[in-house]
């Protein structure tokens, strides 16, 4: 008798309970849409700032605190580091949040007997080691760090097709007053050395790199006799915004509980992705670029705050119409509401039966709003971050749930209207 009742209301009531359902199907697709979005955004902004640089740099620690807490060897410089040690990069708890890394040393050359800063790194470098039965490859280098440039001349220097002789790649402002063009040779010097550099490509930095020369790693190891050393690391890694936690830990991870130090261990701040590059490398300092880190955490906050603030307006909003269209039913079906009371229903099962109704199809609308929501998800990954937007089924959860609190904080003032019906007056044309 129950579901007959409600299979009658759907036939009578077909186009209300049809907006309800368009209702909550707005209403869950935005929700769906903004958490879908929200929950994927961390990673998506930190791989579009990973174009505008490192926000790690790794650097030797002082002469004194190395040979006293680390005995490193003494044929390594205070102001050096091993090449081969950026190897253990790759085996820290947040190896796969490292995204790019590459070694550095600038040296100050002549070229045309002026003084032209000189930078060796990775370009397009191939790492492979083994270590305990594991074998860990990444490609690496300056191509990706340097995204942002805008290659005006020539190409990329390919390091690993480089067969013999050396190569580099000019800035715009310094082949500009040089006139030099891709293609080139160009021959730098110092006190000792001297290299003859085959000029790959032009490129504009728009910032002071304008005006260095980029070459390999190698080359600038051979002009100032530092064979397998580096001068400092610039890595990128996607990290996490920082919190109290991330602050305290930053101060002394040492003043932390059990449970602090875990669970600051095991998330991605770049706090504590800096603690293990130096658990890695003990020889090594490695500290957080703040301006870059420092953005990553502004923009993802404001950027979850406006999801969240439309989430909330469009669950309002939705929660408004379902009260009015809800309760205009409620009240187009007074008299029979009435009866069913008059022969003996109470209001328990008076108002069980609105809710019913109402929450089946709630759940019509919300199944059909979250797959719509899913698609604006892609439409707005597609378009802010030229990439699609991950399922997270815990969205799934959320959604519901919060189209159940919905639905019924917008059907109370149709339950009120229920529980104030009187059979007698209704019935009898005086309500």
């Amino acid at each position: 008798m129950f579901f007959r009742m409600v299979r009658g209301t759907f036939r009578r009531q077909w186009k209300k309970m049809l907006m309800i359902a368009v209702t909550v199907a707005l209403g869950a697709s935005i929700a769906t849409a903004m958490l879908n979005v929200m929950l994927g955004v961390g990673d998506k902004i930190n791989a579009e700032l990973k174009a505008y640089g490192s926000n790690i740099t790794v650097v030797p620690q002082s002469e004194a605190v190395i040979s006293k807490l680390y005995e490193v060897d003494d044929e390594v410089r205070p102001d050096y580091l091993k090449e081969e040690r950026l190897n253990e990069l790759l085996t820290i708890f947040w190896a796969n949040n490292i995204t790019d890394f590459a070694p550095v040393t600038e040296t100050s050359v002549k070229l045309d007997n002026d003084d032209v800063k000189l930078v060796g790194s990775w370009f397009d470098h191939h790492l492979e080691f083994v270590k305990k039965g594991t074998t860990y490859q990444r490609d690496t280098g300056i191509i990706n760090l340097r995204s942002w440039w805008d290659l005006k001349n020539g190409e990329w220097l390919d390091e690993q097709a480089i067969s013999s002789g050396d190569c580099c790649m000019v800035g715009s402002e310094l082949a500009k007053a040089k006139n030099i063009s891709a293609g080139d040779e160009i021959t730098v010097k110092n006190e000792n050395n001297a290299v003859t550099l085959k000029v790959t490509g032009i490129y504009e930095a728009g910032d002071d790199e304008d005006n260095y020369i980029y070459t390999t790693l190698s080359t600038v190891q051979k002009l100032t006799n530092t064979d397998g050393l580096f001068q400092k690391a610039e890595v990128s890694a996607i990290t996490s915004p920082d919190d109290e936690l991330a602050v305290k830990a930053a101060k002394n991870p040492s003043l932390l509980t059990g449970d602090e130090y875990d669970l600051w261990y095991c998330t991605a701040y770049v706090s504590s992705i800096c603690f293990q590059i130096q658990e890695a490398i003990p020889e090594a300092s490695a500290t957080a670029v703040l301006k870059i880190a420092d953005s990553e955490g502004k923009i993802l906050e404001k950027t979850e705050l406006l999801m969240s603030l439309i989430t909330l307006m469009s669950l309002i909003g939705a929660t408004l119409g379902i009260s009015n269209l809800v309760t205009s039913g409620v009240m187009e079906r007074s008299q029979e509401l009435a009866l069913l009371k008059a022969v003996g229903a109470k209001n328990g099962q008076v108002t069980g039966l609105v809710l019913t109704e109402t929450i089946m199809t709630a759940i019509l609308g919300t199944v059909g709003g979250y797959f719509l929501g899913y698609a604006f998800a892609q439409v707005i990954g597609h378009t802010v971050f030229s990439s699609s937007i991950d399922m997270n089924g815990m969205v799934a959860f959320i959604v519901s749930v919060l189209i159940v609190a919905v639905t019924l904080v917008g059907s109370i003032p149709a339950i009120r209207i229920v529980l104030r019906l009187r059979p007698s007056e209704v019935l009898h044309g005086g309500h």
